[in-house]
This record gives structure tokens, C-alpha cells and sequence, in this order.
């Protein structure tokens, strides 16, 4: 007896021991996203884009802190700083890397004046899982036909917002998209509401008509797009609203149904077998209630990020702006569709200039690849881990 207890205690010690050693689950929220970097770990700043869309890209970032009170304090990580030092920072920065086209050169000058953080993913590890986006170009008309009868929407009169602390401090934060029906505030209109239902039909702008509702899906999901006429005119068109309810991703629906596999999911798979399966269309379309109301942009320049500011292909990325408050100057290393079905090592200087309903914690990123078919295509396939820096201010 006294063995088996012996065996016993022994076992407990163990398992006891085996516990206290179980590390404790991270969890990374805005206070603690970012982790300093020892100037002995940065890595080496190559960069596989020109210069020129660099500056573009600071440019963009400084049009949107520039109109900023100079003491507005932005969070990066739990990391703060205000305008006036982030304008400071991307002047300098924009300046030094145009200078320094040598990648050692760059790194060293780099390490003289600014701190380097990384983003710790999101589960403390530094993993960051990047995906891709682009500006659509899609046919349409400006008045509907037999074939052109799905309406992109302006942003409805009826469709209200609530800020919940204009009626008390003691509520949350938190902002309310809604409607009124009778005397009584209620949620707007879902997905299956608007595109199934047609509860919209004479109650919103309409921008214009396309030919399948699921190219009118996906340009929500991308946030803009152009439009083009019969009569060779074009509108693009830019992200005005949403109508409140949660992003739920429909590749992640068919996979968890085994209607399609990880090989296979990728925008154009989506495609691909909603075409082929259009008895799935609406249930499918429905699981996505979310829905996103656009503007009329001027087509001269690059569509708008959440800032309100030019988006230009390879150098923008949309990151969680609740994580990241203001965009700065970044580094991303990951990796990047090439030729079909083949992928490249990518590594450069970005801006963060916009968000994403998807994009959510430290440890998602959408790189904007650009306007048109080919960027639709490596946006489309884009899908690596990869590590996610920030430089700023010391």
C-alpha cells in the first residue's frame, strides 16, 4: 500500500510540476501589441519597390497627420506619441531612405534616430498572418438592364448612427448603426435584407448597376473599386458606411462544410464554385451580414484608405486601427504570389493607411496590391505569415 501511495504522491508532484511549467495563455490587446526590438536584432532594411512609391505612400500619411491638432497623442502598441513627433519621424525617415539605397548603410542610420518595435501577432509570438486586397474595375450600367441589375449602393438616408456616450459617460464606448421603425430604434438591415429581400429598393443612391451579385459582394469585401460605364465614363468609388452588423468570412463557411479545401481557397476559388454552384449563392452570401455602402471619389490618384488618404499598390497595408491609431512607417517580410501557382520572399517599407472588417489584432495584415485583373489575382492567393515592424520615434 504504502508503494502505490509513494507512486501515487509522485505522480501528483508531477503532474502539479507540469502544470505551474504550463505557460499561461498571452493575450495581446492594444496596450501591449508591440515589443522593442534590441538594435543588435534588427534585421537588414532591403526593399524590393522603387523609392518613389515610398514617398507616395509618406506623403499620403503625412496629408492625414498634418491636419491633426500637434499634440493629438496616437497609440502604437502601448507606445504613444503625437502628431507633431510622427510627422517629425516620417519626414526624416523619408528623406533617409531615399538617401541610403544601401541596405547596411540604411539600417545603421536608421538605428542613430528611431526605435524599431514588432508587432507580437496574436498570441505573443510575433507570427502575423498577411492576406491582400485591390481596387476591382467592374463593367456596369448606369441605368439597370436585363443583365445589369445589381445596384451598388450610396449610403441610405434611413441608415443612423448612435454614439452611445453622447447620452451617458457611464455607457461604452461603443457606436450603435440602427434605423427607426414606428417609435422604435432597431438594427438595420442585414445582407440577406438588402441583396435577397430587397428591402433597399428606393431607399438609397444607387451608383450604379453590375452584372452579378457576387462581384457587388466582393467589392465590398475590397472596400473600393472603379465602375465602369457603357459610355466609357468610369466612377470610382470609396467605402461611405456599413450597416453594423459583424464580417463573418464566407471562405472559412465552406471550408468548415468541406465544399471547398485549403488548396483551393483563394477569392477566385470562391468564384469559381459559386459559379458552379449557384443553388449556394444566397446561404452562402447570407453567412457575410455585413454590408458596406460606398461614395462617389474623384478617379484622378489612388483610391482612399480609412484616413481618408491615398492607398498606392505595394507600399499600403491595412492594419487593426484599434492596435495601431495613425499611420507610420512600417516594415513587413512575408512572402508574395509570383507567376502561377509560385511565391516570392518580399520584404519593404510600408505605410499602415487603412483598416479592414477582417482585419482584427496584432496579428492580421491586408497588403493593397493595386487597380485591375492581375492585382485581383496575387490579392486573391495572398495568404503567408510573415513579421510585422514599426520604426518610430526614440
Amino acid at each position: 500500500m504504502r508503494k502505490i501511495l509513494a507512486v501515487i504522491f509522485v505522480c501528483l508532484l508531477g503532474l502539479a510540476a507540469a502544470c505551474s511549467s504550463t505557460p499561461t495563455p498571452v493575450i495581446i490587446g492594444p496596450e501591449n501589441a508591440l515589443e522593442l526590438v534590441h538594435p543588435d536584432e534588427w534585421p537588414v532594411f532591403t526593399d524590393d519597390l522603387d523609392s518613389e512609391s515610398l514617398v507616395l505612400a509618406c506623403d499620403s500619411a503625412l496629408g492625414y497627420l498634418q491636419k491633426m491638432p500637434p499634440e493629438r497623442l496616437f497609440n502604437f502598441g502601448g507606445a504613444h506619441f503625437t502628431a507633431a513627433e510622427l510627422i517629425a519621424a516620417l519626414e526624416r525617415q523619408k528623406d533617409m531612405l531615399v538617401r541610403y539605397p544601401d541596405p547596411v548603410d540604411r539600417t545603421q542610420a536608421l538605428k542613430r534616430e528611431f526605435n524599431l518595435y514588432k508587432s507580437r501577432g496574436s498570441d505573443g509570438l510575433g507570427r502575423v498572418l498577411f492576406t491582400g486586397y485591390y481596387e476591382p474595375m467592374l463593367e456596369a450600367r448606369h441605368q439597370p438592364d436585363a443583365k445589369f441589375d445589381q445596384p451598388v449602393y450610396g449610403l441610405p438616408e434611413n441608415l443612423l448612427t448612435i454614439d452611445l456616450q453622447d447620452f451617458s459617460e457611464l455607457l461604452p464606448d461603443k457606436k450603435l448603426v440602427c434605423m427607426v421603425e414606428g417609435k422604435k430604434v432597431v438594427p438595420y438591415y442585414d445582407r440577406e435584407d438588402i441583396d435577397f429581400e430587397g428591402q433597399l429598393k428606393d431607399k438609397a443612391p444607387v451608383l450604379g448597376y453590375v452584372d452579378e451579385m457576387v462581384e457587388s459582394f466582393f467589392l465590398q469585401i475590397q472596400g473600393s473599386g472603379q465602375l465602369q460605364f457603357e459610355d466609357g465614363s468610369r466612377l470610382r468609388v470609396g467605402y461611405a458606411g456599413a450597416n453594423g452588423h459583424p464580417y463573418r468570412s464566407i471562405g472559412r463557411l465552406l471550408l468548415d462544410e468541406g465544399l471547398m479545401q485549403p488548396g483551393e481557397m483563394s477569392m477566385q476559388g470562391i468564384l469559381k464554385f459559386l459559379d458552379e454552384n449557384p443553388q449556394h449563392m444566397r446561404r452562402v452570401l447570407s453567412h457575410n451580414p455585413s454590408y458596406v455602402f460606398f461614395r462617389p471619389l474623384d478617379t484622378e490618384g489612388g483610391p482612399l484608405g480609412c484616413y481618408n488618404a491615398p492607398v498606392n499598390g505595394g507600399r499600403a497595408i491595412a492594419t487593426d486601427r484599434r492596435f495601431f491609431t495613425a499611420p507610420a512607417m512600417a516594415y513587413i517580410e512575408t512572402e508574395i504570389p509570383a507567376a502561377e501557382d509560385q511565391v516570392r520572399p518580399a520584404a519593404r517599407f510600408v505605410v499602415n493607411l487603412d483598416t479592414g472588417g477582417a482585419i482584427r489584432g496584432a496579428g492580421r495584415v491586408d497588403l493593397f496590391f493595386g487597380t485591375g485583373d492581375e492585382a485581383g489575382r496575387m490579392a486573391g492567393h495572398m495568404k503567408y505569415e510573415g513579421r510585422l515592424y514599426f520604426l518610430l520615434p526614440k
